[in-house]
């Protein structure tokens, strides 16, 4: 049996909709829109609580319940649709507020649709999809909130690990890099992403930057 990812769009443009949708099926027929709402009271309405779809497409800037609202209501009752952002909007405290908030990705409406196909493939992948642009302005923010001295908790190896991690090397070239098995780096990586509540590589080298250990 084909597998299908089903999408929800927000949005309270029709025509932009429209043109999503038939984008959206002219990349591939495993991604199936089962709904369109206006806005996230609309949205409210239209999801299927007993069978909600795995990644919801959603704008800021709506009527009634704007998206910062519709994220904030779905991180309460659904934690675990993943959210993609699609704005115009480019300000920098509007895409880290909707990452705080638990977004899995931002994109400009005028993205490449080679760009948007590689977003929403990642979302289901990885669980996440971050541009450039995205995590440039996360860091900006990051910096300028200053930094924090948490290494109370990380040992020398674990350190080396960490700025290691933000580098361009595998894992296993880490593993090498330190002289150590692929298994024990494994456990380096897990240890530090349970102490400060990391999923990601990319949530390593944020963390990375905010605390000092690396510049960007």
């Amino acid at each position: 049996m084909k597998q299908t990812i089903k999408l929800g769009l927000v949005d309270d443009h029709k025509l932009f909709r429209g043109g999503l949708r038939s984008l959206i099926e002219s990349i591939s027929d495993i991604y199936v829109v089962v709904f369109e709402a206006d806005n996230g009271l609309d949205l409210q309405q239209k999801l299927d609580s007993q069978d909600p779809p795995d990644i919801i497409l959603m704008d800021v800037n709506m009527p009634e319940m704007n998206g910062f609202e519709t994220v904030e209501w779905l991180s309460q009752h659904f934690p675990d649709i993943r959210i993609l952002v699609l704005s115009m909007i480019e300000k920098e405290e509007t895409v880290v507020k909707m990452l705080k908030l638990g977004i899995k990705g931002y994109l400009c409406k005028d993205a490449e649709p080679s760009e948007f196909k590689e977003a929403l493939a990642s979302i289901y992948a990885k669980g996440y999809y971050y541009t450039d642009f995205v995590t440039g302005k996360l860091i900006h923010s990051l910096k300028n909130e200053g930094t924090q001295s948490n290494f109370y908790d990380i040992n020398d190896r674990e350190r080396e690990f960490l700025k290691l991690a933000c580098s361009e090397m595998t894992y296993n070239q880490i593993a090498d890099q330190m002289c150590l098995s692929p298994k024990t780096v494994d456990g380096y990586r897990m240890s530090l992403f349970e102490k400060f509540n990391i999923k990601s590589r990319v949530g390593l080298v944020l963390w990375a930057i905010k605390n000092g250990v690396i510049e960007y």
